[in-house]
């Protein structure tokens, strides 16, 4: 595990230009990104395939971090929109197969392990939501995959805690049938 203050001082110094504190920034959350790719997509192919999605995106976008909020609570919204758009990807790649392909030959990438259904539904609920109320996507996404806290979250989305609660009460509400009705 890394140190925390150590990160966030790398990030605040790759922030302002340094590139050796770049360098070691994403060596140091390298394991934590394709942790947290993994509760998004089902294998851990995919989730590599996201980390290093993410990884790029830190190295192109670390001078718009600001350092108002911890640079991990940043980082897990480029995690959360790189697996995302990972899983469309993936999702748009199996629909686009040719109709030659003997299904042998072909493994869906979003069912290759038990484990993944249940992301796999959860991903899907979470495309619906967006399109339904994308306003409940951001408090959901932090926190219960995330994992942030509630504190973190209503900073992050920029609403009083009060407000973050009631949206992450419903969405979860939102989410609930489409996940049990998979």
């Amino acid at each position: 595990m890394h140190d925390a203050a150590l990160t966030e001082d790398l990030a605040r110094r790759a922030a302002a230009g340094d590139p050796q504190a770049l360098d070691r920034l994403l060596t140091e959350v390298r394991p934590e990104v394709v942790r947290r790719c993994g509760r998004f997509l089902p294998c851990r192919e995919d989730a590599e395939e996201a980390a290093q999605d993410v990884l790029l995106q830190i190295a192109r976008k670390i001078t718009a971090f600001e350092g108002r909020s911890r640079f991990s609570t940043w980082l897990y919204t480029v995690v959360a929109n790189c697996s995302r758009q990972k899983y469309r990807e993936l999702k748009r790649r199996a629909a686009e197969q040719p109709g030659s392909i003997e299904p042998s030959q072909y493994v869906d990438p979003r069912t290759t392990s038990v484990i993944a259904g249940s992301r796999v539904d959860l991903l899907e609920a979470l495309d619906r939501l967006e399109r339904e109320h994308p306003h409940l996507v951001a408090p959901l996404v932090y926190r219960d995959i995330c994992q942030l806290d509630y504190a973190e979250v209503a900073e992050r989305v920029g609403i009083p805690l009060g407000t973050l609660k009631s949206r992450l009460h419903e969405a979860r509400k939102q989410v609930r049938p489409w996940l049990s009705a998979s």
